[in-house]
């Protein structure tokens, strides 16, 4: 494991009985960086990130290793050295105790504080992410919240007690341009403030390309590309990566149709021998409908592909 890595995932697997939907998944967290993991829904993204903190779903079984700093199991460490901001701020909040008595609850849990300490614990927390009157809200209940409050007060509990790693999974789905850059924002800012590494899941490139320093690339529960973020949207080396950016809107004269990258993820169920995108890849040849690839360093990033340091992909050949 590289000194540098605060986390540390090697071959992640996790499993419903016989099929598997995240297969042999390895990548480093370095500290205070922003790592972003995308691909379209059902790539294995938020699988990924829940397992990162032990929480796998009823049926699933894992199997790999995630660990802090080389040694702690990191789901050992959940709410105190790694935590989670969940894309559904309501449900993770419970609905019959006041926000405040919930993150002091969170403090008192990790820290032995007082009831008193923890309760100004709790509202020093929602006033740095922003909630207005702090004191007074922190008496408040989560449906006394408006949408994007409720955002804020689950990164204050994520943030509390100054974890090592937060993991964002998808926070700014389904909110508008100004909610999803305050989201960002607040989250930059309390990175910052406890100086932790970020996990940010998300399925758009714009805040890929913006917030995150290095960027995992997964289709079919694998990874297809990782490494900095200006090199792998730049000029992107796997033909999967390129899809995804050529389906981005473009600039310029208006098209008659959104760009669409051709065909579909294929089922967790119905893998073949090969590459899981060569029915999809405009440049796939005889190895990748036989072979899997394995990740191999191409111009400084990890590439699972055999064409990738053969044919950069031309993203008009997507849509």
């Amino acid at each position: 494991m590289p000194s540098e890595a605060l986390l540390s995932v090697r071959d992640l697997r996790i499993a419903f009985g016989p099929v598997e939907a995240v297969r042999g998944l390895s990548f480093d967290v370095r500290p205070r960086e922003v790592f972003a993991v995308v691909g379209e829904s059902g790539a294995g993204k938020s699988l990924t990130a829940r397992a990162l903190l032990g929480m796998v779903p009823r049926g699933a079984t894992a199997g790999g290793s995630v660990r802090l700093r080389g040694c702690a199991d990191a789901a050992a460490e959940r709410g105190r050295r790694i935590t989670l901001v969940p894309q559904d701020a309501l449900s993770a909040l419970s609905p019959v105790h006041p926000v405040g008595d919930q993150l002091a609850a969170a403090v008192r849990s990790v820290r032995g504080l007082s009831r008193a300490q923890a309760r100004a614990r709790a509202v020093a927390a929602l006033d740095r992410v922003g909630i207005p009157d702090a004191a007074r809200r922190a008496r408040a209940y989560p449906h006394e919240y408006s949408g994007g409050m409720r955002q804020r007060a689950v990164i204050a509990m994520a943030t509390v007690n100054e974890p090592d790693v937060v993991v964002a999974d998808e926070p700014t789905t389904a909110l508008d341009e100004e909610r999803r850059e305050q989201v960002l924002r607040v989250l930059a800012e309390q990175r910052e403030a406890v100086q932790a590494a970020l996990v940010l899941v998300t399925h758009d490139l714009d805040v890929v390309r913006t917030h995150a320093d290095r960027v995992l690339v997964m289709y079919a529960g694998r990874a297809a590309e990782l490494g900095a973020v200006p090199r792998v949207l730049g000029r992107p080396r796997a033909p999967y990566t390129a899809g995804l950016l050529a389906s981005l809107p473009q600039d310029g004269p208006r098209r008659r149709r959104l760009p669409a990258l051709r065909g579909t993820p294929p089922s967790p169920e119905a893998l073949g021998p090969g590459c899981a995108f060569a029915p999809r890849c405009p440049v796939a040849a005889e190895p990748c409908r036989d072979l899997e690839p394995e990740p191999r360093n191409v111009d400084g990033r990890l590439v699972a592909c055999h064409r990738a340091d053969v044919v950069p992909v031309p993203l008009q050949e997507f849509v």
